[in-house]
C-alpha cells in the first residue's frame, strides 16, 4: 500500500515539476527581450561616445527590471529544485520499502548477487547525481554540505550511505562505505554499530565558487573512499574542488612510498568525510 502511494505522489510530483520548467522557459523568454534592449542601449551609448542623463534613466530602469526578472527565474528554479529532491526522497523511501519486503527489481538485484563492476557504476553515479547546495544570499551551507559537519542530534534515516567502522576478517578494523538499513533509540544504535562508529556522508555538494569554506581545505586530514573500492582510508587534501563538478585531489597513507603518501588520486565529494584520529598511522 506504502508503494502504491508513493508511486501516486511521485506523477503528481513529476507532473508540477513538468509545469514549473514550462514557467521557467516562459521567464526566460520574457527577460531576453530586456536584456537586449540593455545591448542595444550601450551600443547606442558607443556610438555616441556619451552618457546622457536619458541613457542613465533608461539604463537604470532596465537593469532594474532584468533584476526582478532574474529573480523571478531563480525562484522557479528553487521550486523545481525542491521538487526534484523530493521526487528523489520518495524513490529512496520506496526502495528501502522494496528492499524491507525482500522485493528486488532487476535493474538492482540482492547486494549478494551484485557484481563488482555493477556496484562500481553505482557509486560512480551516485556521487555524479549528489545534489549541488544553491543557497541565498549570504545563507550557509547546511550540515552535511560538503565538509560541513552533521548536527549534534543527527539521526541518520534508513537508506542513507555512511562511513562505518567495523571489524574486518582479520581483526582489524576498518572505515567502510555502508547503508544504514536501520537505528534503535533504545541501544543507541544503527543496525549492529555504536553511533559513535558512524560517519554520515555528505548530502549535498559544495560549490566551490560561492562556498568555499565549506570544503576541506590543503593538507586537512580526512578519510577518502579509495577508487575503485569500499573502503576508506586516511588522506591528506592535496587540491580541493575548484569547481561544481570537480572532485578532490587526495594523497592517500601508503607505507610503501617514500614519503608515506601515494601519488595524488581523484575522489568525489561525496566520498570524503572528516578523519576522527588526527594521528598518523
Amino acid at each position: 500500500m506504502a508503494l502504491v502511494s508513493a508511486d501516486s505522489r511521485i506523477a503528481e510530483l513529476l507532473g508540477e515539476l513538468h509545469q514549473l520548467i514550462k514557467q521557467t522557459q516562459e521567464e526566460r523568454s520574457r527577460s531576453e527581450h530586456n536584456l537586449v534592449n540593455i545591448q542595444k542601449t550601450h551600443e547606442r551609448m558607443q556610438t555616441e561616445n556619451k552618457i546622457s542623463p536619458y541613457y542613465r534613466t533608461k539604463l537604470r530602469g532596465l537593469y532594474t527590471t532584468a533584476k526582478a526578472d532574474a529573480e523571478a527565474e531563480c525562484n522557479v528554479l528553487r521550486r523545481a529544485l525542491d521538487k526534484i529532491a523530493e521526487i528523489k526522497s520518495l524513490l529512496e523511501e520506496r526502495r528501502i520499502a522494496a528492499k524491507i519486503a525482500g522485493i528486488y527489481s532487476e535493474a538492482e538485484p540482492p547486494r549478494k548477487t551484485m557484481r563488482r563492476g555493477v556496484l562500481m557504476t553505482l557509486l560512480q553515479q551516485s556521487a555524479m547525481t549528489l545534489p549541488l547546495w544553491i543557497g541565498k544570499p549570504g545563507e550557509k551551507p547546511p550540515p552535511l554540505c560538503g565538509a560541513v559537519p552533521a548536527a549534534g542530534d543527527y539521526v541518520a534515516k534508513p537508506g542513507d550511505k555512511v562511513a562505518a567502522r567495523v571489524k574486518a576478517l582479520e581483526g582489524d578494523e576498518q572505515w567502510i562505505l555502508a547503508e544504514v538499513v536501520s537505528y534503535s533509540h533504545a541501544a543507541n544504535k544503527r543496525h549492529t554499530l555504536s553511533r559513535r562508529r558512524i560517519i554520515p556522508l555528505p548530502q549535498w555538494k559544495t560549490n566551490p565558487e560561492t562556498d568555499p569554506e565549506a570544503l576541506f581545505h590543503k593538507d586537512q586530514l580526512v578519510l577518502a573512499l579509495y577508487p575503485q573500492t569500499t573502503c576508506f582510508y586516511r588522506a591528506l587534501i592535496h587540491a580541493p574542488p575548484q569547481r561544481p563538478q570537480d572532485d578532490y585531489s587526495v594523497l592517500f597513507e601508503d607505507t610503501s612510498y617514500a614519503d608515506g603518501y601515494s601519488p595524488p588520486l581523484n575522489v568525489a565529494q561525496r566520498y570524503v568525510v572528516a578523519c576522527k584520529e588526527t594521528k598518523k598511522k
